[in-house]
């Protein structure tokens, strides 16, 4: 995206719609300029004003509202910023930022600008707008929480201690190559650089295996329930949402694609999926239905394969990964009570209709989800897990390679190292990485 860094950008930076208080922010070298012409006044800095607010070419009342300005360097973005807190009736909204758009130099901003600006100055690493954005889409507690710790730089501050521990080491074999007929040059640089290498190797190692939870806690579980028509699987959708999200009936094969539904498991965010019935069909939109099912299941965290109390069906296996939890259903239907004797032992038995075995059945999800997550590290992205595995590959072809290793590869393996490391935080190659990251800001941040 080209973008120019001497306009003054606003948008509007709280939720849209019907509101008490809305707020406009202002980035730019303009900011001063625009207070003075339709607030009347700069406010001092880091306080809120009651100001007129006036149309900048008509002059005409817009509203009364608190206005506060922030100086450069001190702000989010590092330039001069203003917030505007205006009613939030949508034509005092439109009506100031209306009259923004009339003064030379200002212009709306695209998606996520502000805090790209941020990144531009200085004022935040690309880590921590990473974690910034997550913060902004947060659903669940934990997603909260760990959102926090990206954007207060935990991730930042281990990459940096990385490669600070790397560059010492840089040091010891630019200096064994640079100085090694020098007599006060002292011995054993390279098993200095070496151990350092391998300690941050460790911790990288450590690290991505500890990915996967980072990587849940942020992205979400994905819980297929899968069986065959008439199983119970809408039933049981609408018991764990509670409420009414899939049509449920008698009729085989009323669902015929997957519904979706969000879930907050203590604080871990799931998308329960509720899947067509699965069977032999000569109905092509049925036959589509099954194979979208199968294809769910196959790209699952977790199967809830289903089968009716009365059924022999075989539970689905077909999918590689995941964890699937053998559920028997209807129990409410079966006479006698003798439901389990062909049952596998951790097979469990439910009646969505009357809530029997539901809360068992969460139960056992939550402990499941809370153990995927447990040992949840520094790593929330894909892209931050290649970046250590690269990073990792370098160190560890420089650790195989010994002591016989050439000073100038050993020194280019660190080098190497360093510029994986640096993609994490932003130093290096991340231009690819900005447009698609800010694309999924909301405006006005």
């Amino acid at each position: 995206m080209q973008i120019s860094r001497n306009d003054t950008i606003f948008a509007l930076a709280s939720g849209a719609g019907r509101a008490g208080i809305a707020v406009v922010r202002l980035s730019g070298p303009a900011c001063r300029f625009v207070l003075e012409l339709m607030a009347g006044h700069v406010p001092r800095p880091r306080r809120l004003e009651l100001c007129r607010l006036r149309h900048p070419l008509s002059r005409d009342l817009l509203d009364e509202a608190l206005v506060a300005f922030f100086p450069s360097p001190n702000s989010f973005t590092g330039e001069d910023v203003a917030e505007l807190h205006v009613h939030g009736g949508r034509a005092v909204i439109g009506a100031v930022i209306a009259g923004l758009g009339e003064i030379s130099g200002c212009r709306l901003a695209g998606p996520g600008e502000f805090s790209r600006r941020a990144l531009l100055n200085g004022k935040m690493d690309l880590s921590a707008i990473e974690g910034l954005g997550d913060l902004i889409d947060a659903e669940t507690e934990m997603q909260r929480r760990q959102a926090m710790r990206q954007m207060r730089g935990e991730l930042r501050d281990a990459v940096e201690r990385w490669r600070t521990t790397l560059i010492e080491a840089s040091a010891f074999v630019e200096a064994e190559l640079d100085f090694a007929d020098e007599t006060d040059v002292p011995d054993g640089l390279r098993e200095r650089a070496m151990a350092l290498l391998v300690s941050v190797a460790d911790e990288l190692r450590r690290e991505i295996a500890r990915a996967r939870s980072g990587e849940r806690i942020r992205s979400g579980l994905t819980v297929v329930i899968a069986g065959p028509p008439n199983a119970g699987k809408s039933t049981l959708l609408n018991a764990l949402a509670q409420r009414d999200v899939a049509i449920v009936s008698d009729i085989p094969g009323t669902t015929r694609d997957s519904i979706e539904v969000h879930w907050d498991l203590a604080g871990i965010p799931v998308t329960l999926v509720d899947t067509a019935g699965l069977r032999e069909s000569r109905d092509p939109i049925e036959q589509e239905g099954v194979r979208r099912a199968r294809d769910r299941a196959r790209n699952a965290d977790v199967i809830l394969s289903l089968r009716a109390f009365d059924s022999q069906t075989e539970h689905l296996q077909d999918a590689p990964g995941a964890v699937i939890i053998p559920i028997r259903t209807k129990i409410d239907l079966a006479t006698g009570r003798g439901v389990g004797s062909d049952a596998s032992l951790d097979e469990l038995e439910l009646s969505a209709a009357t809530g029997e075995g539901v809360e068992a059945l969460v139960a056992r999800l939550e402990t499941m989800a809370k153990n995927v997550v447990a040992d949840g590290g520094l790593v929330t992205r894909a892209r931050h897990r290649e970046a250590f595995a690269g990073a990792l590959a370098t160190l560890e072809r420089a650790i195989s390679a010994g002591p016989g290793h050439p000073g100038e590869l050993f020194a280019e393996d660190i080098r190497l190292a360093m510029r994986y490391l640096g993609r994490v935080t932003g130093r290096v190659d991340v231009e690819d990485v900005l447009d698609r990251l800010f694309a999924g800001f909301c405006i006005g941040k």
